[in-house]
This record gives structure tokens, C-alpha cells and sequence, in this order.
């Protein structure tokens, strides 16, 4: 399981153009059975967003056809987990 930081970086003001392009990227992401969740990162910092069921190689590579990325929007830092414990509604990152 990976955790994605996207952290804004000087070239915040150009996201409105590459927005669509990055909200097709997530919607890609969900519809792979990749992303777990996205969200945002307060105050106004970024993104952040779950992974699973590909290796880091892979998602590496998907982070970096986001839009956002490609046209440094924002950095990205991935942060690879592996679970040990989890809620019961959580079971499946264990498999």
C-alpha cells in the first residue's frame, strides 16, 4: 500500500489549466482499482491520495503521467506502507 504526497510547488497558479487532465488521471486511478482515496492536504498544501494492487515501479510511473506532476504543479513523494494490522473494514490491504 502506498500513501502519495502531491505538494504544491511554485507553479500552483497554472493548476486550473491542467485540471481536467488531473481529475481524468484520478478518475483512471479509481477505475483501475489502484486509488483507495484521495483528498486534500490542509491548509491548501496539496493532495495526497492511497494506493494499492500495483508495485511502486508502476505506481512511480502513474504518478508521473499525472498532469500535475508532468508539468511540476506539484512534487510528488511516494510513501510505501505495509500493513500489519488493521479495522476490519480495512482486511483486504492485508491480502
Amino acid at each position: 500500500m502506498f500513501i502519495v504526497l502531491l505538494k504544491f510547488s511554485d507553479n500552483k497558479g497554472q493548476a486550473s489549466q491542467f485540471m481536467a487532465g488531473h481529475n481524468a488521471w484520478i478518475k483512471n486511478g479509481f477505475d483501475d482499482g489502484v486509488f483507495l482515496m484521495v483528498g486534500s492536504l490542509q491548509p491548501q498544501l496539496g493532495g495526497t491520495l492511497l494506493a494499492h494492487n500495483l508495485s511502486r515501479s508502476e505506481l512511480e510511473n502513474r504518478v508521473n503521467d499525472d498532469p500535475f506532476v508532468a508539468q511540476n504543479i506539484v512534487s510528488a513523494e511516494i510513501l510505501e506502507v505495509s500493513p500489519a494490522k488493521v479495522d476490519q473494514r480495512l482486511a483486504f490491504l492485508l491480502d
